[in-house]
């Protein structure tokens, strides 16, 4: 689950947003005035914030530093109807991670949100390393005993979801939602999951990894691990 602060005065544009976002599992909160937004990121925490710049009662990037001091490993886009040059460097030079011109689609405001929230999620490391298996993120690389793996892009995604939530009891929705929810059809059944999982699992156990994901019958799936030193 992704908590979002969608920080934006225009009405019709928070709303496309939320009904976007809600239906993939996303938890959206909005603020439409600097004082409003100041309140919500003092109050609570969030994963990703998206941020405009104009906003009644200050400006957005004004708001960058307070961000940093209350949600250290919240990530931060800036939305912006203005493509300037220096409006963008003024906004990443400030800690923004990313910048999106208005109008853009939905559908990569939420391939920047999911790539900003992994990486952060991570710490901003490059490599994960948990036991026999070794991850480059970036590369999208997995190698297991030293061997190189080859996954699908799904697959990858899939696995780097259950490792970040590794101990824990995950859904069939939840994953189905994180990994497909742009394409998804909630009216058909699950076995898309299964399908990726079983293929992601044979090919973990082919090059002699542990047999780590475990069913959690009638709820979903969990990635049990001790990691080595615990």
């Amino acid at each position: 689950m992704i908590k979002l602060l969608i920080v934006e005065d225009d009405v019709e544009l928070i709303r496309n947003m939320v009904t976007y976002f809600d239906p993939i599992g996303y938890v959206s909160e909005t603020a439409k005035t600097f004082k409003g937004a100041l309140e919500k990121i003092n109050d609570s925490s969030f994963d990703c914030i998206l941020l405009d710049i104009n906003l009644p009662g200050g400006s957005g990037l004004a708001l960058l530093e307070t961000i940093h001091k209350k949600q250290e490993k919240c990530g931060v886009i800036i939305l912006s109807a203005n493509s300037s040059i220096d409006d963008k460097i003024d906004g990443l030079d400030l800690g923004a991670d990313d910048y999106l011109t208005k109008p853009f689609h939905l559908a990569e405001l939420n391939a920047r949100i999911r790539s900003i929230v992994r990486r952060k999620t991570f710490n901003n490391k490059n490599t994960i390393k948990l036991n026999e298996i070794k991850i480059d993120i970036a590369a999208q690389n997995v190698l297991i005993q030293n061997t190189e793996m080859t996954l699908t892009k799904k697959e990858f995604e899939l696995l780097l979801f259950l490792i970040n939530n590794r101990n824990k009891v995950v859904t069939k929705q939840t994953l189905s939602q994180h990994i497909w929810g742009d394409y998804m059809d909630y009216s058909v059944s699950f076995d898309h999951v299964y399908a990726q999982l079983k293929n992601l699992r044979k090919k973990m156990l082919a090059l002699g990894c542990k047999d780590y994901i475990k069913t959690v019958y009638g709820i979903g799936y969990k990635f049990l691990v001790k990691e080595v030193g615990e």
